[in-house]
């Protein structure tokens, strides 16, 4: 499978700042790949670089095995970019907009038609083609925007917050549209949301001050887990009991959910992910404790970012 964007050693700089500070990852097409990072992580800044809006200082970055230098032109017709603040024409319908930038992105006449009824559909504009852009909700204009992007059928698709502003019906609606577009186009989505990563993408990449801090398959992401104990008794005792089985890795304090006198909470990571419960339960009642919850917690990808994006802020 051959790679629809290869970015190497990407950086940029701003005077004495460097937003983005030797970057490289690769998406392979028909990947669905996250894209995430805090704010100021230097995320926008890479994204506005391979869509052509901004030169980098140094390195290289190709869409379709075109530069994004040297072969604009090419690399923007090979994607669609739906940009944090869509920019639109207030003053034209929605119609009349998505016709001037079918005409604009060189769709030939015989397939404007088709193309235009296809992302109406697909962005479910049919209630408001007549409308002008101006007065719509943010929503819709979000809609909009997603449509110009669907317009000319790019092979990759790049996202910004494509579901800011919807509400939960409209978010659901165009995730479930993301995911069939998966099967058709390479998808580079950028989100706060990280739930939406976890039910879109295949892969995620997170960038933490300029950097890349992570670039993995969700589903290896997704096997780390850990344990949650909630009992009663010493938890001094416990803690040393429990750390002492064989393929515990480390044993951590937690605020427990019961408040009640006496109930402590620990966290127990294992070696390669593995289900301790059974031999847990078993050292909890052999040192006299009562066992009050007993939970295997898969990690989040909010856990992971969090994690990552904090570590990093502190080494800084």
């Amino acid at each position: 499978m051959s790679n629809m964007i290869e970015v190497y050693k990407l950086t940029k700089q701003y005077g004495q700042v460097i937003a983005v500070d030797n970057v490289s990852f690769n998406v392979k097409k028909g990947e669905v790949v996250g894209f995430l990072g805090p704010n100021g992580a230097g995320k926008s800044t890479t994204m506005r670089i391979l869509t052509t809006y901004l030169p980098a200082t140094s390195g290289k970055a190709s869409i379709a095995g075109f530069d994004v230098m040297n072969d604009s032109m090419q690399v923007r017709e090979n994607l669609g970019y739906l940009p944090e603040n869509v920019p639109l024409y207030p003053e034209m319908r929605v119609s009349e907009y998505l016709q001037y930038r079918g005409q604009l992105k060189g769709i030939p006449r015989e397939k404007r038609s088709e193309r235009f009824d296809y992302v109406i559909d697909r962005c479910r504009l049919a209630g408001v083609q007549r409308r002008l852009v101006g007065t719509l909700s943010r929503g819709y204009r979000q809609r909009v925007g997603l449509a110009d992007a669907l317009l000319a059928d790019p092979p990759l698709l790049i996202l910004d917050e494509p579901t800011a502003g919807l509400d939960p019906n409209q978010q659901g609606e165009t995730l479930k549209l993301i995911k069939e577009l998966g099967q058709q186009h390479t998808v580079l989505l950028s989100t706060h949301i990280l739930p939406e990563v976890e039910e879109t993408c295949q892969r995620v990449i997170i960038i933490s001050q300029g950097k890349v801090a992570l670039d993995d398959r969700l589903d290896n992401l997704q096997k780390e887990s850990s344990i949650i104990v909630e009992a009663r008794g010493s938890s001094i005792d416990m803690q040393s009991a429990i750390k002492s089985l064989e393929g515990v890795v480390e044993v951590t304090p937690i605020t427990p959910e019961a408040q009640d006198a006496g109930v402590f909470g620990l966290e127990i990571l294992t070696r390669d992910n593995a289900d301790l419960r059974e031999a847990i339960s078993r050292r909890v009642v052999e040192r006299g404790a009562i066992l009050r919850r007993l939970d295997l917690k898969r990690r989040s990808l909010r856990d992971l970012f969090v994690q990552i994006t904090t570590q990093r802020s502190s080494a800084a």
